[in-house]
């Protein structure tokens, strides 16, 4: 199947998965980043504009990232909202005695607060959030647990970074913005390459059976075995057998 088809294919489950959902709408954080651009050009087109709300949420993000967002939304001519969290996250990074986190800690604190946002407004809109993983931060767990991980339906899961950027074209978001450096923003000078410790090219080739590097092939296994616990259901005790004089 070529990716042309395979995009059809989600836009048709997009719209039917709403309408069995008996839900009205979807829900967006758009980061103006290359993931959430192509999940918000596949779901204007399978749904249409009024049933996608976009949410750019900036939390002491760079006005480059603030800025691409609201780029994409006029490319896509989506319905976007900007609300910056900044504020209410310094506020509750306080409440908690959480200024000595680690940055890591802070960075993922900032993700759950956009997740919080997103699925306050789902429940205004009676809607789904939409995730935007791709098939490459899907198998290293390069997400945040209850928080980017914290949706309701995963669109591209099964592309990888490559497919992204070439789909997001299809669907007319500018060179620049498809190509951009990949980053989640979240602390100066932050990209996925870097935090990952491996770069896309070799994750898609690894992905696609393709031969690579040992040291890119063993950093990859190792951060898909780490992470398996964001991937798998939450796990259960075993069932209570209860005995017939205690029901």
């Amino acid at each position: 199947m070529k990716l042309e088809e395979y995009l059809i294919e989600i836009e048709n489950f997009l719209k039917e998965y709403l309408e069995s959902s008996h839900m009205k709408a979807y829900v967006l954080g758009l980061s103006g980043g290359v993931d959430s651009s192509l999940v918000a050009a596949i779901a204007r087109k399978a749904v249409g504009k009024d049933k996608l709300f976009c949410y750019s949420l900036p939390i002491d993000s760079s006005i480059d990232d603030e800025n691409d967002a609201v780029r994409v939304a006029k490319q896509l001519d989506l319905n976007l909202k900007v609300v910056n969290l900044s504020n209410t996250y310094h506020s509750y990074l306080k409440e908690i005695n959480g200024e000595e986190f680690s940055r890591l800690t802070k960075a993922n604190l900032k993700v759950r607060m956009r997740m919080v946002a997103l699925y306050a407004y789902a429940q205004e809109h009676n809607a789904l959030v939409l995730g935007t993983d791709n098939w490459d931060e899907s198998y290293v767990g390069y997400f945040t647990k209850y928080g980017d991980g914290g949706v309701d339906l995963l669109p591209i899961v099964r592309l990888t970074k490559a497919e992204v950027r070439k789909a997001a074209k299809i669907y007319g978001v500018s060179d620049d913005l498809a190509n951009r450096v990949a980053s989640a923003g979240l602390f100066e000078g932050q990209t996925d390459e870097k935090e990952m410790g491996v770069l896309y090219k070799d994750l898609d080739a690894y992905l696609l059976g393709e031969e690579i590097d040992e040291a890119s092939k063993a950093r990859i296994e190792h951060l898909h075995k780490i992470s398996e616990h964001k991937r798998n259901p939450i796990p259960m005790a075993k069932p209570f057998i209860r005995d017939k004089e205690e029901r």
